[in-house]
C-alpha cells in the first residue's frame, strides 16, 4: 500500500507545477483546444476577408495534417471516428493553403467524404460555409430570414428563446443569409470534387432522419416560407439588417462578439458583407479578438474556440488552496500570498455594471457573475461565478464578502423553475427548436443541467445561509429527478457520467444529505462498478453517442481525479477504490510533477463539438490528492466544502 510520504511527495511536486504557470497578476490560463473545425474555419474566414496570412495557414495546415484520423477523415475528437462536417472543413482548409488534390491524405480524405454520401450531407453550418463561396445555392441552407430578430421574446422563433451561443451565432449569419454573401475567395478555391452529386441537381438538402414530430411539422414550414420570404417588405427587411448590426455591435467588446469563434468570426464576414472597412474600428477589435485565439506551437499552429482563464483560474485556485489546507499543507503562507492575488484578479473580473442577454428573463436582478473568458461581460456563466465564489469563500470570506454575496444574489435569481440552473440563461427549455432545419446539431438551447445545478448546490450549501435552504432544496429535487437508472448523472460540461457524477456527489454531501441515501449510494457503487484494473477511471467521448457510460480504453488523470474527488465527498476515503485511485494518480505523474493525456475531457454540445481543456490533468490531480491527504489527518473525516 502507498505510504503518507509518496502521496505527499506528488502533492509538492505537483503543487510546485500549477504554481509555476501562474500569472503574475495571480490568474491562471490554459490552452483549450476543440476538434480540426476552428482552425478549418480560420484558414477558410480569411480567404472569405481576402486577408490572408501565409505563416499562419501553412502552419495551421500542419496541425490539420497531423490530427487526420485514420480512416481519412477528420474526428470530433481525440481518435474519434469519421465526421461529416470536420472532414469537409478540414479538406477545404487544405486545399485553399495549397494542399494538391492528389496528394495521398487528400484523396483519402476525398474518398471517406464520397464513401459517407458526399459533402451534401454535411450538417447546416457547414452548408452556409460552402454557400459562401458559392459551392452550394443558397437553397442549400434551411430558410432563416434575417427578420427573426424582430421577434419578441413570446413568439416562438425568437433569439430570445435560443442559448447565448445560438444567439451570438445565429444573428451574424441572418445578415450574411439576407444578403446571400460571397467571399472574396481571391484564390478561388472550389470543393466540388466533394459532392456525391452536383449541387445543382440535389433536392433534398433537408431531410430526415428528424428527431420528433417537430422535425417533419418544421420542415414543411421551411417548404412555405422559402418562397414567400423574398417578398418580404424591403424596409423591414432593411430594419431587421440594422437590428442584428446593433445587436452585434452593442456586444462587441475586446472579447468578440459572446467571446467565441463562431460568432466572432461570423461578426467579420457581416461587415466584409455590408462592405465595412477594415479600418472601422470596431472592425480591428473584432479581428484583433480572433487574432488573440491563436495558439503558436513550433511550427504549428491552431485556433482555440474561446479562451478560458476565469474557469481556469477558479479550478487552479481551488487546488492549491486544498494543497496548502489541513495540517501537513503545502507551502501555506505562500500559497495564501499567491491566492491573494488571485482574488484580487477576480474581483476586477466581476461582472457588476451590465445586465446581460440573461436579464429578459430576470429584468430585476442585480448583475454579479463571472464570464468564462477575459471579457464577455453580456454572457456571465452559472458555473464559472458558482466555483468562483466557493475559491473567494475559501481564500478569506471576509475581504471577499462583497464580491461572494453579489454571486449569491445573482445565482439565486437565475434558478430555473424546475430547481436546476443552465448555464448561461433561465428556463430556456423550449425543446421545439432544437427540432427546427437550422438545428440538425441539435444544441440551439440551454436548459438546466445537473453539473452546473449541482455547483451552484454546492456554492450556497458551502456559504451557510439558513435563508437559502428552499432553494437549495429545490434544486436537490431537481438532481434526484435526473439521476440515471444505473446511479450516475449526465455531465452536460465535462466527459461525462463520471464528471456529473463527482458534480452530484459534492453538492449533495456539502448540503447535508446523508451518506447512507440510496441516491448517493447507488452513485458512489456506480463510480467503483467502472473502476479500472490499474486503479483509474476513464471515459470515452463516444458515450454522448450510445457508448457505455464511465469507460474508455484507458484511464485517464482528469477522470481519476473526477472519480476519486467524487467517493471521498461521500465519505468513501478509505475505500480500497480510492486508494487505488490515488495509487493510479501517483504512478502515472512525471518527473516535473505534471500528468499526461491527450484524449479530450469535455463537451460543448453533445454528438457536435467537443473540448480538450489542458489544465485539467494539472489541477485536478492535486485537488484529488490533497483531498485525500487532508481527510486523512482531519477530525471529522468529512469534506467541508462544496467543490
Amino acid at each position: 500500500m502507498m505510504g503518507a510520504a509518496v502521496v505527499e511527495q506528488a502533492i509538492t511536486g505537483a503543487h510546485a507545477a500549477l504554481d509555476k504557470l501562474q500569472k503574475d497578476d495571480g490568474h491562471w490560463v490554459f490552452e483549450l483546444e476543440a476538434d480540426a473545425t476552428i482552425p478549418a474555419e480560420y484558414i477558410i474566414l480569411e480567404h472569405f476577408l481576402d486577408r490572408i496570412n501565409p505563416t499562419v495557414q501553412q502552419k495551421m495546415a500542419v496541425y490539420l495534417r497531423r490530427i487526420q484520423g485514420d480512416h481519412g477523415g477528420w474526428p470530433l475528437y481525440h481518435d474519434g471516428g469519421f465526421d461529416m462536417s470536420a472532414t469537409v472543413k478540414a479538406y477545404f482548409a487544405l486545399k485553399a493553403v495549397g494542399d494538391d488534390p492528389e496528394e495521398p491524405h487528400m484523396r483519402r480524405a476525398r474518398a471517406a467524404v464520397l464513401q459517407h454520401g458526399g459533402a451534401e450531407r454535411s450538417n447546416v453550418f457547414t452548408r452556409i460555409t460552402l454557400a459562401t463561396f458559392g459551392e452550394v445555392p443558397w437553397k442549400a441552407v434551411p430558410v432563416m430570414p434575417v427578420e427573426l430578430v424582430l421577434l419578441p421574446r413570446k413568439a416562438l422563433f425568437s433569439i430570445w428563446n435560443m442559448s447565448y451561443w445560438s444567439r451570438t451565432v445565429v444573428t451574424p449569419l441572418l445578415v450574411l443569409g439576407a444578403r446571400k454573401a460571397l467571399a472574396k475567395n481571391p484564390k478561388k478555391i472550389h470543393v466540388q470534387e466533394l459532392f456525391v452529386t452536383p449541387p445543382a441537381k440535389i433536392k433534398d438538402w433537408i431531410r430526415g432522419p428528424y428527431r420528433s414530430v417537430w422535425g417533419c411539422l418544421f420542415k414543411y414550414l421551411d417548404s412555405f416560407l422559402r418562397p414567400i420570404v423574398p417578398h418580404f417588405p424591403k424596409t423591414l427587411h432593411e430594419k431587421a439588417i440594422r437590428q442584428a448590426v446593433s445587436f452585434t455591435e452593442e456586444r462587441l467588446s475586446a472579447g468578440g462578439l459572446g467571446a467565441i469563434f463562431p460568432a466572432m468570426a461570423g461578426v467579420m464576414m457581416m461587415y466584409r458583407t455590408l462592405g465595412v472597412s477594415d479600418d472601422n474600428p470596431k472592425v480591428k477589435e473584432a479581428w484583433q479578438a480572433l487574432q488573440d485565439l491563436i495558439v503558436e506551437k513550433g511550427d504549428e499552429m491552431y485556433c482555440q474556440p474561446c479562451v478560458s482563464p476565469v474557469w481556469d483560474t477558479g479550478l487552479a485556485g481551488l487546488a492549491m488552496i486544498e494543497a496548502a489546507s489541513g495540517p501537513q499543507a503545502t507551502k501555506r503562507e505562500e500559497t495564501m500570498a499567491a491566492l491573494k492575488k488571485t482574488a484580487s484578479w477576480l474581483r476586477d473580473h466581476q461582472i457588476l455594471d451590465v445586465k446581460g442577454d440573461w436579464a429578459v428573463n430576470a429584468p430585476n436582478l442585480r448583475p454579479g457573475g463571472w464570464a468564462f473568458q477575459y471579457e464577455n461581460d453580456y454572457y456571465p456563466d452559472v458555473d464559472d461565478t458558482a466555483v468562483v465564489g466557493m475559491l473567494l469563500h475559501r481564500i478569506d470570506p471576509v475581504e471577499n464578502h462583497k464580491a461572494i454575496e453579489r454571486a449569491r444574489e445573482w445565482i439565486i435569481g437565475m434558478q430555473s423553475s424546475n430547481g436546476g440552473w443552465g448555464a448561461f440563461d433561465i428556463d430556456n427549455d423550449l425543446e421545439a427548436l432544437n427540432h427546427i432545419p437550422f438545428a440538425d446539431h441539435g444544441a440551439l438551447l440551454d436548459p438546466p443541467t445537473a453539473d452546473v445545478s449541482a455547483r451552484c448546490i454546492s456554492f450556497l450549501a458551502q456559504l451557510g445561509h439558513p435563508e437559502d435552504r428552499p432553494v437549495i432544496e429545490r434544486g436537490l429535487a431537481y438532481l434526484r429527478s435526473e439521476q440515471e437508472a444505473d446511479g450516475s448523472w449526465f455531465g452536460r460540461w465535462g466527459t461525462n457520467y463520471i464528471y456529473g457524477t463527482w458534480s452530484v456527489l459534492c453538492a449533495l454531501n456539502i448540503a447535508g444529505v446523508p451518506h447512507n441515501d440510496p441516491m448517493i449510494k447507488r452513485a458512489a457503487d456506480w463510480l467503483e462498478s467502472v473502476q479500472n484494473a490499474d486503479g483509474g477511471w476513464g471515459e470515452d467521448c463516444a458515450s454522448y453517442e450510445g457508448a457505455t457510460p464511465g469507460r474508455y480504453k484507458e484511464s485517464l488523470p482528469t477522470q481519476a481525479a473526477w472519480a476519486v474527488l467524487g467517493l471521498m465527498a461521500v465519505g468513501r476515503r478509505d475505500s480500497e477504490a480510492v486508494k487505488k485511485g490515488i495509487e493510479y494518480l501517483v504512478k502515472t505523474q512525471d518527473e516535473n510533477g505534471e500528468w499526461h493525456e491527450e484524449p479530450f475531457n469535455a463537451v460543448g454540445f453533445p454528438k457536435v463539438f467537443y473540448l480538450h481543456y489542458h489544465g485539467y490533468r494539472q489541477f485536478f490531480p492535486l485537488t484529488a490528492l490533497s483531498r485525500y491527504r487532508n481527510l486523512g489527518a482531519s477530525n471529522s473525516g468529512r469534506v467541508e466544502y462544496g467543490f
